[in-house]
């Protein structure tokens, strides 16, 4: 039955009247839907963060960057980024490794340790550090009698931010690894090469443009962090706020051309992003 089925396809398949006029409607009533929902949820609101950016003129636009809490956020926001992807590379590097590569007690459990924060809200996992490091937490009085600041200063929103967006390098990784296998490396460890060099030589080189998709996705999810951000950091203008808390500030004060200039600053990062992700994805997996 099923190759008379197939059989049949074949033969309406190479008939030239095979194209009917309700194939093409379907087609194209799939392609409009399409562009309808991407018109609605996507081009319609960037159009707008960008007319409104531009409302008053390009140079009210430009002076919106001149405020000294606009400058501070965006400084905050590349500085933890900058600290945050290069941990989380690490970390995403090693667990995949030790994923892909061994067998060991608790494999499981550490895959689903990194599954965690996909799972829980960043809320709950900014409350969490609060609870942790706050002035009433665990270690607060313990840090408040040796002056070190996590709540409301920078390494709470770099601890934040890091456990929102750690799992991206290592998920994209730790499938990539488990299906190599470990035929190479064993390979060059038999010719005589050591762990190190076995990594670097042959295991990193495998999985390179993983790695860097990993290391975009976490760039991209670092720089629009909110919700773990906005408990950590206390809101303190010019020192804690991120680009998408003084965002929210602006916006609740009218200023409209200030929230949504720095809004089309986020968006064109998120856009740069998005642009290398898709450079990647054309030049990197195409080669395996």
């Amino acid at each position: 039955m099923a190759g008379q089925a197939i059989t049949l396809h074949d033969e309406l398949a190479s008939r030239p009247g095979h194209d009917t006029w309700l194939t093409r409607i379907l087609r194209r009533m799939f392609i409009l839907v399409s562009l309808s929902f991407l018109a609605a949820l996507l081009f319609a609101p960037l159009a707008t963060v960008f007319a409104t950016a531009l409302g008053k003129g390009v140079e009210a636009y430009f002076a919106s960057f001149n405020d000294p809490d606009t400058r501070s956020a965006i400084r905050l926001t590349l500085t933890a980024v900058a600290v945050v992807v290069p941990l989380n590379t690490l970390f995403g590097l090693a667990a995949a490794w030790a994923i892909g590569k061994f067998e060991f007690r608790g494999k499981s459990f550490l895959i689903t340790l990194i599954d965690l924060p996909l799972a829980v809200s960043p809320v709950i996992s900014g409350m969490i550090y609060v609870l942790m490091f706050g002035l009433q937490g665990w270690f607060g009085a313990w840090l408040q009698e040796h002056d070190i600041s996590i709540i409301f200063a920078l390494p709470g929103i770099i601890l934040a931010t890091m456990f929102v967006t750690f799992p991206y390098v290592a998920r994209e990784l730790i499938p990539l690894m488990q299906q190599l296998g470990n035929d190479e490396e064993e390979a060059a460890i038999t010719l005589g090469a050591n762990g190190w060099t076995t990594f670097f030589r042959v295991t990193l080189p495998k999985v390179r443009w993983g790695l860097v998709y990993g290391i975009i996705l976490c760039n991209a999810r670092a720089m629009g962090e909110f919700g773990a951000v906005s408990v950590v950091s206390g809101h303190i203008r010019g020192l804690t706020n991120t680009m998408p808390l003084h965002i929210e500030i602006l916006y609740n004060e009218y200023n409209f051309v200030g929230a949504f200039a720095v809004a089309s600053l986020l968006t064109l990062l998120a856009v740069a992003t998005l642009i290398v992700k898709t450079l990647i994805e054309r030049t990197g997996y195409k080669r395996h």
